[in-house]
This record gives structure tokens, C-alpha cells and sequence, in this order.
């Protein structure tokens, strides 16, 4: 289910505390620039995003962090031509027309999601945009309905607090991934239903996956969980 239909006031229900410096990315004129995130610079941040929420809204502030998300789940995922990817959650198709025009003709990606309103409005999207290799499903992670060993690429777009069950969610998702295959997760703060790195990483390495790589802050992180390949 995407949270993107939520209008709650976010919370921080872990207690963690923002101020530990970490690694931030920068986007200028198309290039990355990584450095160390400093607890003064975190305060600027924190404090430039309450100052948009106050003066334009929670939806504006919200929409800036899901548009530098957007761009960091995508350069995450590493998408090539003839992947099979599962968009767990996919909402009315935010990334599943971008990630299926990155695997091609070759490839495929399967949205999922429990409103059916918002895979409605998702399969409209893909009508109009003329792309082919594209199918939907009314299910939620954990349900038992994904196939085992199918897929390449699995995405959480800040989905994954909003499951039922946490665990049985990314069992089946490392179920349904091929060895060798990557779950990318990407958490908002922002957003109501929001999961510390320390708790994905947790819940991730207890079903068997193994963190490859985190990129971006305690605000705004992706993480990649791979499936251990089967070793010959």
C-alpha cells in the first residue's frame, strides 16, 4: 500500500537521535558530490524543512524529499535490460514506468498493491505512456501470492512500516527474489510510518538477506539487500 494517500503528522516513534553525523548526497548540474553530514548542517536541514512545512504546507515539504528519493531508489536499483522487478506497494505506478522502461521489451515489472483504486489509476498510467511489459496485481506482501525464485529487483518506496507484518513481508520478498537478487529500500522521515536503518537492517538479516550497500542520511536513506547467490 503506498503512503502517498497518508496525511498524517510524522512521527519518530524510535527516539533516534537525528544529529549523528552521517553521509549525505548532493545532486549539482547532474553530478554527485558525497560529504560528511554534520550535526550543524543536519540542524540547517531540519530546520529549512519545518520552515517549509510552517510557510507552504506538509505536502510541499513532502514532495521535495520524494523527488530526491526518487532519484536515489533509482540509481540504487541498477535496473538493466531484461530484469524482472516486483514494485512491492507500487501505488498508482510512480516507479513502475520509469523501472519498466529501464528493463526494456526483454524485461518485466509487476506492481503490487491492496488499493485498488491506486493500481487502477497505475494501469491507466501505463495505457497512456504505451508500454507493454507491465502487469498488476491486487496483493500485499506477505500474502503468500508472489512467485519463488522470480524476480531480479524488489522495491519498498517507504512501504515497508505499513505492512501488516514486517517480517512475513520481506520473507516473501526474499522468497520471491533469485539468488543473487536485490531488495532496495528507501525510508522518509517524513513519513508517518517510517523505519530507522537500524530496524530495516535488523528485520532484513533475520529473513536471510545481507545489507550491499545504505546511501543518503537518517532523513532520507536507500538500502540494498541482497540475496546470498547460490555458491557452485
Amino acid at each position: 500500500m503506498s503512503f502517498f494517500s497518508h496525511h498524517a503528522a510524522p512521527t519518530n516513534r524510535q527516539g533516534r537521535n537525528l544529529l549523528i553525523p552521517c553521509k549525505v548526497s548532493f545532486f549539482v548540474e547532474g553530478f554527485k558530490v558525497e560529504k560528511l553530514m554534520t550535526p550543524l548542517l543536519t540542524i540547517v536541514v531540519l530546520f529549512a524543512l519545518v520552515f517549509v512545512v510552517a510557510f507552504t504546507g506538509y505536502a510541499v515539504a513532502w514532495l521535495l524529499l520524494i523527488n530526491a528519493g526518487n532519484r536515489l531508489t533509482l540509481r540504487q536499483l541498477a535496473l538493466k535490460p531484461g530484469m524482472n522487478v516486483v514494485d512491492v506497494g507500487c501505488g498508482s505506478g510512480r516507479f513502475t514506468i520509469p523501472m519498466a522502461q529501464q528493463v526494456g521489451s526483454t524485461g518485466e515489472v509487476l506492481g503490487i498493491d491492496i488499493q485498488a483504486g491506486k493500481l487502477q489509476r497505475a494501469e491507466q498510467r501505463v495505457q497512456a505512456a504505451g508500454i507493454k511489459n507491465v502487469r498488476f496485481e491486487l496483493a500485499g506482501a506477505g500474502e503468500g501470492k508472489l512467485t519463488h525464485e522470480r524476480f531480479d529487483r524488489a522495491l519498498l518506496f517507504a512501504v515497508l512500516g505499513e505492512t501488516s507484518n514486517c517480517e512475513a513481508a520481506l520473507a516473501e520478498i526474499f522468497q520471491t527474489l533469485k539468488p543473487g537478487g536485490i531488495l532496495s529500500v528507501t525510508e522518509g522521515f517524513l513519513d508517518p510510518h517510517y523505519q530507522n536503518r537500524e530496524r530495516v537492517r535488523r528485520l532484513a538479516q533475520a529473513v536471510g538477506f545481507i545489507e550491499e550497500s545504505c546511501s543518503g542520511n537518517r532523513l532520507l536513506f536507500t538500502m540494498n539487500l541482497l540475496k546470498p547467490p547460490i555458491l557452485r
